[in-house]
């Protein structure tokens, strides 16, 4: 596999300290922009960086399960989990406030504090803020996550509000500073997102409580405009830039690349359906059945890949990578051996000829030919 990185950008100015965020309880992070390298790390995963100076593992794990998503587990499988991706390798942690009512916060930050606490990049969201719902509490909550419904989500990309969700999310991590704050699904909320939000976001940057900014969506052309309009640092594109849907080559990477705005491709496996060697009709694709004509792209393209002796989710993996505006692959990793085969995946020889035969064929196009 080719894995060309991008340019690197000046490194993050300093930053005063802020006044506002809660005391640390322990250093997950430190208080002082990241270094550039993690030479001194045993088994790091090669990095790409954001021009904050922030260096992100090519790999990350996403933390969505942690938070009980359509699948409950526990405090114990959560930390094997992530020991288990620091073992490997893997640096950066992505996670939300949305995700099981801010369990998986909690989980990730206690996981992390037990398994390698320093040297990591942590990246969390705002834009949903988590509010008692004694109402609720006798039910499970209603939006994926199976967790009692203790608390309501509630948006809110106003000033206070985004500077009420970053104290609450470094309180469940057990951190005094954010590395990444991404504005989560805003995709009703451009205006207050794009106007309070991201002036919120680049106060905290300034005073050194968040340390890079930018928004998270299912959808790419938003996330373009966040790129031309406002000053974010780094975006997450969410099943629009993967081998069935590739929608972000259209406009995010081409002026995220322009612009140096570091793009994280998450949802590589469009929530199911690429995520086995052997293609499952059945599978899920963006969080629903499967369209007959995808799955049977889908199995087009496994084929290419076994032709090849590559397994399809080591491609699906891999595919984002050969952008240079990407600097990561985020996935969910909700055991330890989760962990494992996603790093034995995103380790996976791929031959050019792979993705020479995908380009050619019209089933994907390879951003190494395209430019």
């Amino acid at each position: 596999m080719s894995r060309a990185a991008p340019a690197h950008s000046p490194a993050q100015p300093n930053r005063k300290h802020h006044t506002y965020a809660v005391a640390a309880t322990f250093d997950l992070v430190t208080s002082q922009p990241p270094p550039c390298d993690h030479a001194s790390m045993e088994q790091t995963l090669p990095t790409r960086g954001l021009r904050t100076g922030h260096q992100l593992t090519e790999l990350g794990l996403g933390a969505a399960q942690f938070g009980n998503l359509f699948t409950e587990t526990t405090d114990g499988e959560s930390h094997r989990a992530v020991r288990a991706a620091a073992e490997e390798g893997i640096r950066y942690f992505d996670t939300a406030p949305h995700y099981g009512l801010g369990l998986s916060e909690r989980r990730l930050g206690d996981a992390l504090h037990a398994a390698t606490g320093r040297g990591v990049v942590i990246s969390s969201k705002v834009g949903r803020l988590l509010v008692d719902s004694p109402d609720t509490t006798h039910r499970l909550d209603d939006d994926g996550f199976i967790v009692p419904a203790t608390k309501r989500r509630v948006w809110d990309f106003s000033r206070d509000g985004i500077l009420r969700s970053v104290e609450e999310s470094l309180a469940r991590l057990g951190t005094d500073r954010l590395d990444i704050a991404y504005l989560h699904d805003p995709d009703d909320h451009w205006g207050p997102a794009s106007s309070s939000g991201i002036a919120a976001l680049a106060e905290l940057r300034d005073q050194g409580v968040v340390g890079a900014i930018g928004a998270g969506m299912n959808q790419a052309a938003m996330l373009a405009e966040f790129v031309r309009q406002t000053d974010v640092d780094v975006v997450m594109v969410a099943g629009r830039f993967t081998l069935l849907d590739q929608s972000a080559l259209d406009d995010l990477l081409p002026v995220a690349g322009a612009r140096g705005v570091g793009v994280v491709a998450a949802a590589v496996y469009n929530s199911g359906l690429l995520s086995s060697a052997a293609v499952d009709g059945s599978a899920n694709y963006d969080y629903g059945a499967a369209p007959r004509a995808v799955v049977e792209r889908a199995a087009r393209i496994a084929a290419v890949c076994e032709r090849h002796g590559v397994e399809l989710p080591a491609a699906a993996i891999q595919y984002p990578l050969r952008h240079p505006a990407v600097a990561s692959v985020v996935t969910g990793m909700r055991t330890q051996e989760h962990a494992r085969s996603n790093v034995a995946r995103y380790r996976a020889v791929i031959p050019e000829a792979l993705w020479e035969e995908l380009h050619f064929t019209g089933l994907v196009p390879d951003p190494v030919r395209t430019g």
